[in-house]
């Protein structure tokens, strides 16, 4: 290589870092009060607005939020309790999903992602389309040994009529590890499939999955911590983490629990209010 060549690939390297570092956490609006605790959030283009949603000790209510942060509507979902709600989603039809999965002790039995229509998220008060009961057949004790509570989950997407979930680790050697798991996206309880796992190689706090996304187009996906977002790309089929990874810092600590695609490039981030830190939502744009 010739020393001009160098040169040139050495600018290139130096301006695609350089790109990379400018990529930054904007903040968008804060949370209002009912949403402190927030575990889920959903991008509805039609109406350019989100859908949102809180965690366990909080109302069975998907909270509609304008674009400056606002509640426009209120949606309770009749005939189901938030055990642990954990992520929402939805198609693109518009249909709307709920993952009450979450499951910190690992020693639930009543697993769901439950599906409203598009249509019914027009109204105040719905009850469920489809309840979608899924178990983990790998786990044979409720709760397991503190070395094996793997079946904790706070991150599911929705692709090629599947639904999957991306557990979060809580045993007591913690390595970094999600498991993937595939669900029909059908009425039943059905057999979690168990299809692969990738290993964040960071500590807890870290490197624990606290939520997930896709793209519209299908070809990305995000897993995101308290600090870090994951993106996979060139992925053939399901094996998402088969393709390109790339590990993203926000340069940014809180309790980030919500991300959703906003566009085939540009992500949103929510985090919990705790104390005086925190209770926002945030734009990240991803490197092209």
């Amino acid at each position: 290589m010739t020393r001009t060549a160098k040169t040139v690939l050495l600018l290139i390297c130096l301006c695609s870092c350089q790109q990379h570092e400018q990529n930054a956490l904007v903040t968008l609006f804060g949370l209002p009060k009912k949403l402190k605790e927030i575990s889920g959030i959903a991008y509805n283009p039609k109406q350019g607005s989100y859908y949102a949603i809180a965690d366990s000790g909080n109302e069975n209510v998907v909270y509609e939020l304008g674009k400056s942060g606002e509640v426009s509507s209120e949606i309770t979902i009749e005939g189901v309790k938030n055990v642990d709600w954990e992520d929402i989603a939805s198609d693109g039809s518009g249909n709307v999903y709920i993952g009450d999965f979450g499951n910190n002790a690992n020693e639930r039995k009543d697993l769901a992602i439950y599906k409203i229509t598009a249509e019914n998220m027009a109204s105040k008060k719905v009850k469920t389309t489809e309840k979608i009961g899924f178990y983990y057949p790998e786990q044979t004790d409720f709760p397991p040994k503190k070395s094996k509570l793997f079946y904790d989950a706070e991150s599911f997407i929705l692709y090629q009529n599947y639904l999957y979930v991306f557990t979060k680790n809580r045993s007591k050697n913690f390595d970094g590890t999600t498991l993937l798991y595939r669900i029909p996206n059908a009425a039943g309880n059905h057999k979690a499939e168990l299809l692969d796992s990738f290993k964040t190689g960071e500590n807890y706090n870290n490197g624990a999955i606290t939520a997930a996304a896709i793209s519209p187009d299908g070809k990305r996906i995000v897993l995101l911590s308290h600090s870090k977002v994951w993106l996979f790309e060139d992925y053939s089929g399901d094996a998402f983490f088969k393709g390109k990874t790339t590990k993203l810092d926000l340069h940014h600590y809180s309790q980030k629990e919500a991300i959703a695609f906003k566009n085939n490039t540009t992500i949103v981030i929510a985090d919990e209010k705790i104390k005086k830190t925190g209770g926002k939502v945030y734009e990240y744009a991803l490197p092209e």
